[in-house]
């Protein structure tokens, strides 16, 4: 039986929805910014808004999503029991090495928290991309329209989908790349 909370489409796997920029998102990440900096104290260098929703008027999945910056991913009690403390989910299955993940806790909007290194290439990565869209409209629309372009096509796939705009992203951070080294773009202060 699917999970209708989420929308879950009855082949396996939520179906990719990609809807307009909403106002309110800036007001959710900052509701949740604050929860988790007077939660994690110190261990949480930066706390940011990253992803789509973090770029003002881009099409987006209504996802919050989160970066926490720590120093170091091991130990991991000082962001792990805060942060399940709080209710989220920790998603020990997640593959990726360089970051922990979290969900939002069961009934509440959707939000993805991602536990990173500071300094680390894929702590800087979400960052730069969101920088780049943010002071590039053409970039963002053109992403914008690549993700409703894919969204379509891969309506029920959504591993499809993350690799279908794989290519979209990493020319929009090959520019985002020439950007900085021409800019000399370093991280702004943190976001919570």
């Amino acid at each position: 039986m699917p999970d209708t909370r989420r929308g879950t489409h009855p082949q396996g796997g939520e179906p990719v929805q990609i809807v307009p920029y909403d106002p309110a998102w800036p007001a959710m990440f900052a509701g949740s910014g604050e929860r988790l900096r007077a939660a994690l104290g110190d261990a949480a260098l930066r706390i940011d808004h990253i992803g789509s929703t973090s770029v003002p008027g881009l099409a987006a999945k209504p996802v919050i999503d989160i970066q926490i910056s720590v120093a170091s991913l091991e130990p991991a009690d000082p962001f792990l029991d805060p942060l399940t403390g709080m209710g989220l989910v920790h998603r020990a299955d997640n593959a990726e090495r360089t970051k922990r993940y979290f969900r939002e806790p069961p009934g509440l909007p959707r939000t993805h928290v991602r536990v990173r290194q500071l300094g680390g290439f894929s702590q800087q990565f979400p960052l730069l991309f969101r920088d780049y869209l943010r002071c590039h409209a053409a970039a963002a629309a053109e992403y914008a329209a690549a993700k409703r372009r894919f969204a379509a096509e891969f309506r029920t796939d959504r591993a499809g989908y993350v690799r279908a705009k794989g290519a979209v992203v990493w020319e929009a951070v090959r520019h985002a790349d020439a950007w900085a080294q021409h800019t000399g773009w370093v991280p702004g202060h943190t976001d919570a």
